[in-house]
């Protein structure tokens, strides 16, 4: 149960970073008139790589969360035992160094594009974003992950009652598994629109020269933000009542 907490907290670390992120990135067009986006080549970078590197951890710890749900309310006990915190510290280790890693070469091809846009410049990368990052690794493997260990870690506590489990902590172990159960059910309802928005602007080219066009890719770029913040909004919604009842300190 540790384990599992250990995820959450880390991911709720990480989408407040997001957010105050996303935050100074609609403060500063409004404080200079411009945005430095699409100014200032370094801000073009760091923005896009920070916010990739974040938004792929917490991607990770949703998946890591429901993976080790399933392992902790595994009947077997060998499953039971891989559930460690010296495998969760591991796992986050190597996912946080794993996605910087990814991130670097994004940084190294974004760009500024006359007249005045923050894009990445490399066709090959293009097409990696578009046929690979964001339908399979930040889009359908997740989804997939998560659905499928959440549901079996539900089907799990469904039968706890046969094993000689300790009433409190076997009413834990269910609040927490619906917990993630749920948090999984809005992580894939918020990530499926934006994965699909993504996908289709990186391969429509929509420029100021068509304004009606422009005008509704505007509204959806607008809309799919909204959406991203409320990813990272929603967990900590669904999480208040299990540190309400300090279930993050039960051993």
């Amino acid at each position: 149960m540790y384990q599992c907490a250990f995820y959450l907290i880390v991911e709720s670390i990480v989408d407040t970073c997001q957010l105050f992120i996303l935050f100074i990135t609609d403060l500063l067009p409004m404080i200079y008139g411009f945005d430095p986006e699409n100014v200032f080549l370094a801000w073009c970078k760091l923005k896009n790589i920070l916010l990739q590197i974040l938004r792929l951890i917490s991607t990770s710890m949703v998946c890591f969360a429901a993976i080790d749900q399933f392992l902790s309310t595994n009947p077997q006990t060998s499953i039971r035992q891989m559930s460690k915190s010296q495998l969760s510290h591991r796992l986050t280790f190597v996912a946080i160094c794993l996605w910087i890693l990814h991130s670097i070469p994004f940084a190294i091809f974004y760009q500024i594009v006359p007249p005045s846009d923050c894009a990445i410049t490399n066709v090959g990368l293009i097409d990696y974003y578009s046929f690979f990052y964001y339908p399979i690794l930040h889009g359908l493997l997740p989804i997939f992950a998560s659905s499928l260990f959440s549901v079996l870690a539900y089907r799990n506590v469904r039968h706890l009652v046969r094993r000689q489990i300790n009433v409190v902590r076997r009413r834990l172990d269910r609040q927490l598994t619906a917990m993630i159960f749920a948090r999984v059910i809005s992580f894939v309802l918020l990530l499926l629109p934006y994965t699909v928005y993504r996908i289709y602007e990186l391969n429509t080219a929509v420029t100021p020269a068509n304004p009606y066009l422009y005008a509704i890719n505007q509204l959806l770029y607008s809309i799919m933000m909204g959406v991203t913040d409320l990813n990272c909004i929603v967990r900590f919604l669904l999480e208040f009542p299990v540190k309400f009842n300090k279930i993050y300190c039960f051993r």
